[in-house]
């Protein structure tokens, strides 16, 4: 009993030196950011970074010598993924508390807090489904729009967003969706459905139809991404859905594999029969390799996505083997565009600079000041009235690109 209890003094010293140490990593991770200091290379033994490493050399090289890139003088989108970096680096360099995913909190708060909204939306599946293999054509795709717009609308939940203040979503998501189809500012739906309906009637034994969801949030959109994929299955408009989700704790309220697995987890064990049935049938389909999770470090490196080809050559061959990809979120989007301040009405397919391993589509609500793809006075019409616009989330897009 004494040696035990020696081992958990030790491990519990252990947890505390490794604590101060992140501690001291994040102050002067915080004391540079303030200061406006030059980047420094990662110094790591992580597995991404050298790529982290290289592209600051690329980075130094734009500067064409005025100046190391620095915290006030770099792209914003790359700046903002090296600080995320830069924290994941305090703890993964620290055992035992290597592991520990600081935004863990808020991300379990955001989806206790969404719980109305969430056995809603279970509820009202679950009724679904009951008499999905009924529904005609017209009627399915009906479902189809109103399960898209519960997603689009569930990337409202976005901690990074709302510095950690609550985001959740309490009322029915299902409750007001017609009267926010207006804010949908670039509405792609039908050629989403077109896409769909013509794979699954041209649909063969040999040949399977794909979607891949690149996910955003945990918390209540994951759970609007998994309804969504549960429909894509049970209307056999898909035959398997591969979710992306991100190697790290990133941007605080992205999704890794934990949060996955428990809000699975935790759907199943819900007091509640529908969110119960939910979680049990999901588990489900992970066991019977309908619903695939993966990770890429790609997705947590500064990169657009027009880069992805020669940086992760293989996650682009994966992609590759969908019917259609369907990107969650701002930083997705961000990183599909570029981040540049282009005009509004440049088309969303030359914003992607080459980025087409597929059809995909983009389903986003506006916290940033990048949008493509609009009808030309569009966003000058809502600026009129509305200068915040494009930062506030009262707006987003089903916007959609064919492959080439």
């Amino acid at each position: 009993m004494f040696k035990i209890g020696n081992f958990v003094l030790y491990l519990f010293q252990k947890g505390v030196e490794a604590e101060k140490r992140a501690i001291s990593f994040l102050s002067k991770l915080r004391n540079e950011l303030q200061t406006d200091k030059p980047v420094t290379p990662l110094e790591d033994e992580l597995p991404d970074a050298t790529l982290w490493n290289e592209y600051l050399d690329y980075q130094r090289n734009l500067s064409n010598g005025n100046g190391e890139p620095s915290w006030f003088q770099s792209p914003w989108l790359y700046i903002e993924c090296y600080m995320y970096r830069r924290i994941h680096a305090a703890l993964a360099q620290n055992p035992p508390i290597d592991n520990f995913d600081v935004f863990k909190e808020g991300k379990a708060q955001n989806f206790f807090e969404s719980q109305g909204a969430i056995i809603a939306l279970c509820t009202y599946f679950q009724e679904l489904l009951k008499n999905i293999k009924d529904l005609d054509e017209k009627q399915l795709q009906e479902e189809f729009f109103k399960l898209l717009q519960v997603s689009l609308w569930g990337n409202k939940c976005d901690l990074s967003f709302s510095a950690g203040e609550d985001s959740s979503q309490k009322s029915s998501p299902l409750q007001c969706l017609e009267d926010m189809v207006p804010f949908i500012l670039v509405n792609d739906m039908e050629k989403l459905w077109s896409l769909l309906i013509n794979a699954k009637n041209r649909k063969t034994d040999k040949c399977k139809v794909r979607v891949d969801i690149i996910l955003d949030n945990a918390g209540f959109e994951l759970v609007s991404d998994f309804v969504l994929a549960d429909f894509l299955l049970s209307s056999k408009l898909a035959d398997e859905v591969h979710f992306h989700g991100k190697s790290i704790p990133w941007y605080v309220s992205d999704t890794t594999k934990n949060d996955f697995n428990w809000t699975i987890k935790q759907l199943q064990a819900a007091n509640h029969m529908w969110m119960s049935r939910c979680g049990i049938n999901w588990e489900g389909n992970l066991k019977k390799g309908v619903w695939v999770y993966h990770d890429h470090m790609f997705w947590t490196l500064p990169h657009d996505f027009s880069s992805m080809a020669e940086v992760a050559p293989d996650l682009y061959a994966d992609l590759q083997k969908s019917n259609l990809l369907l990107f969650k979120g701002d930083l997705n989007y961000r990183k599909l565009t570029g981040d540049r301040k282009w005009e509004h009405t440049v088309p969303f397919h030359q914003a992607l600079n080459k980025f087409h391993p597929a059809p995909l589509c983009s389903l986003r609500t506006l916290k940033s000041d990048t949008q493509v793809g609009l009808k030309p006075g569009q966003g000058e019409e809502i600026q009129a009235s509305e200068p915040e616009w494009m930062i506030s989330g009262k707006y987003g897009v089903v916007q959609f690109d064919a492959a080439l």
